[in-house]
């Protein structure tokens, strides 16, 4: 066969440092789509971009050639810089270190896409840390709760 074919669908969870609650909902309508064009210009595909204001979401198609690591370093990356530079009031905005990254089955890809743009709804029930740990839980990731949130 003389080319590949991947399907690499992850849903990646990442929050801002210390939880700080500063991506307003002025910023989210802007940084979702944001984030959705980092991974455009670096080849890859944001089905769905969305969050809260201490933490993203974003279903992504990984090509073959892309590590995890790599995009998402790319698109926190991006994304701070781009911050820094168009918000000066938000200079010592930063993304947490580490990030939580979920492999997802075609089959439930609109299932995660419609969980990514109903955040909001979604946590005037649950807190970040309760939904990141029920993830952690549900693929069966091991954790150290003095340590998983930071």
């Amino acid at each position: 066969m003389p080319h590949s074919y991947v399907s690499s669908l992850v849903h990646c969870v990442f929050s801002t440092k210390d939880r700080r609650k500063i991506i307003s909902p002025q910023l989210q309508e802007r940084i979702w789509p944001f984030l959705s064009g980092i991974a455009r210009q670096n080849g890859m595909k944001a089905l769905a971009v969305g969050g809260t204001d201490d933490h993203a979401h974003i279903l992504l198609s990984l090509p073959a050639v892309m590590p995890l690591s790599k995009a998402i370093q790319l698109i926190k990356g991006g994304s701070s810089k781009w911050i820094h530079d168009n918000f000066p009031a938000q200079r010592s905005f930063a993304w947490q270190e580490g990030y939580g990254a979920f492999s997802i089955s075609i089959s439930h890809a609109q299932q995660t896409v419609a969980y990514i743009q109903t955040q909001k709804e979604h946590h005037r029930r649950k807190t970040f840390e309760e939904e990141f740990l029920s993830f952690l839980e549900k693929h069966g990731i091991e954790y150290d709760e003095n340590h998983v949130l930071g």
